[in-house]
């Protein structure tokens, strides 16, 4: 699936219609925007045009006889444009001129003569560093819920993981990337702004504008609330990846409902998040869903992220976690027992479970204790937990027995 949004520059018509052919060459390019000629000042449209068109990378083709009109063009670009990709490509006989190159703002330096293979290889060191970047940011760790199958609950869980978080281990945001979005309905607020303003205005976005998108909720949880109508979002990955850096940087923990989305967006999601669990019930055909889910996720690079999270438990005589895990190629990270009918009246009125003390809120207590405090690795269905310190450890290990305990 292509991804990668590119604009191709070049002195020579003939060179773009090459540059284009090696762009499609590739698995991950995309051009959106092919230009003869370079920009001069500031002002140019081209310069407007390749943001307009949400441009990741930029291709620079260099005429050998004049190298330093492509030096003095890309440094144009790398001081008048955010979060952009330059390629450079040229010829690699001349040293000098690649350290020019380099030292302008090209973060790549290509074979002028090359297939598409460098390319792609150039392509995939960039995306894979911004997903470094977006995850490195901040102390923020970025949680993914997803539904194995429609209606398994990954929205409940988000919602409640999310004012779990807020309440007990620090400032959480919750994103709402569902197709529709449910969440506001769910803590009973009506947004004025969210998820498709902040994607619209992601050119000029900075703290203060992406705070006024935001809808503060009970608890003190802030919501960037999904979209109302049935639209199509088209974000590309450079936008995601912005987004996400404002959020890990103001936010302690961003839960991300992406329940109702099988596209490739939600791929993305997962290659910018720390943890993504499949929100999965114990019959055969989610279980089943789960397993095409995890193999899919893991074709984008979200591999030994995925977990499963077993929502309205019950035990299943005969079939353990290893047969569940069996099935799904996916640990078994979390149990949340059956309280269908307090959680959809719940939801009718605007009241999340975790609102109430019940059984159902401790354990999702537990998961997002579980999320937020422990460096932790699966073993045969539960944690290894190994916290830094012994209390809190030990309060970590009371709330993680509990969910189990109450499935068996």
């Amino acid at each position: 699936m292509q991804s990668i949004a590119v604009a191709l520059l070049s002195e020579d018509r003939d060179r773009l219609v090459m540059l284009q052919h090696r762009v499609e060459g590739t698995t991950l390019g995309r051009t959106v925007f092919s230009h003869a000629g370079f920009a001069a000042t500031s002002t140019d449209p081209v310069l407007r045009q390749i943001q307009d068109l949400r441009a990741e990378v930029v291709l620079v083709d260099l005429d050998p006889q004049r190298t330093q009109r492509g030096v003095g063009f890309i440094e144009l670009l790398k001081a008048n444009t955010n979060d952009l990709g330059i390629f450079a490509v040229g010829e690699l006989n001349d040293p000098q001129t690649i350290v020019a190159v380099m030292r302008s703002g090209a973060c790549e330096y290509l074979e002028r003569v090359g297939d598409s293979t460098s390319l792609q290889d150039a392509l995939m060191r960039f995306a894979s560093s911004r997903t470094r970047r977006v995850n490195a940011a901040g102390r923020a760790r970025v949680f993914t819920f997803m539904n194995a199958k429609g209606g398994s609950g990954a929205t409940t869980i988000a919602v409640n993981t999310a004012i779990a978080l807020q309440e007990n281990h620090g400032a959480a945001v919750l994103a709402d990337f569902a197709s529709l979005g449910h969440a506001a309905l769910h803590l009973n607020v009506r947004p004025a702004f969210g998820l498709g303003d902040a994607l619209q205005n992601m050119h000029r976005m900075d703290a203060a504008l992406l705070k006024g998108f935001m809808t503060v909720c009970k608890r003190d949880l802030h919501l960037l609330a999904g979209v109302t109508q049935v639209a199509a979002l088209a974000p590309t990955g450079a936008e995601l990846a912005r987004l996400f850096d404002l959020l890990v940087t103001h936010y302690r923990y961003v839960v991300v409902d992406c329940s109702s989305r099988v596209d490739e967006i939600s791929r993305m999601l997962g290659e910018l998040s720390h943890q993504v669990m499949l929100i999965a019930q114990t019959d055969v055909v989610a279980l089943w869903s789960a397993s095409r889910m995890h193999a899919w996720l893991e074709e984008a690079g979200s591999r030994d992220k995925v977990s499963l999270v077993l929502n309205r438990f019950k035990k299943i005589p005969g079939f353990s976690d290893d047969d569940m895990q069996k099935a799904t190629n996916c640990k078994v990270l979390w149990k949340v027992p059956n309280h269908y009918h307090s959680v959809a009246a719940g939801i009718d009125r605007g009241e999340p479970v975790m609102f109430q003390d019940s059984e159902l809120s401790r354990s999702i207590r537990g998961l997002a204790a579980a999320l937020a405090d422990a460096e932790s690795s699966i073993h045969d269905g539960g944690f290894a937990i190994e916290d830094k310190s012994e209390a809190r450890s030990k309060t970590a290990a009371r709330l993680l027995i509990s969910p189990v305990r109450a499935g068996q």
